[in-house]
């Protein structure tokens, strides 16, 4: 395995854990009202739920994500809707009242959308070499 790839690997694998430990922890296992109360069209604790299985999927192709580059751009477009999702819930809300509910909710809400948006662009790299790579 080249450089490049366990560098991509570990992209995939950290995407993953950040899905999944990042809702574990900050939804404290799902009890945490105050996430889906500010958002219960993505965050309810169902859609808390498909978010880790998303991590799970991310780690799932880490070794082989040059096998599947139709998958990873699925994986871009996941990204980019909760991104966008989390940029217009900013836009049109203040975290600030979340904060004064719970703070881990507050904290969820603040770093969750960064964390789209930067893995956006690391499976949108991603997807593109593997399509340029293929041609």
């Amino acid at each position: 395995m080249t450089v490049r790839n366990q560098f991509t690997t570990k992209g995939f694998i950290l995407s993953g854990l950040m899905n999944i430990f990042g809702v574990l922890i900050f939804s404290r296992f799902f009890t945490n009202s105050v996430i889906p109360d500010y958002d219960s069209q993505a965050m309810s604790n169902f859609g808390l739920l498909m978010i880790v299985v998303w991590g799970f999927a991310f780690i799932s192709v880490s070794k082989n994500f040059d096998k599947v580059p139709w998958l990873i751009g699925v994986f871009v477009i996941e990204k980019l809707v909760y991104a966008s999702h989390w940029t217009n819930w900013m836009i049109n809300n203040k975290v600030s009242e979340v904060f004064e509910k719970d703070k881990m909710a507050g904290i969820f809400y603040s770093i969750y959308g960064i964390n789209d948006w930067v893995f956006f662009f690391f499976f949108l790299v991603v997807f593109l070499k593997l399509i340029q790579t293929n041609k």
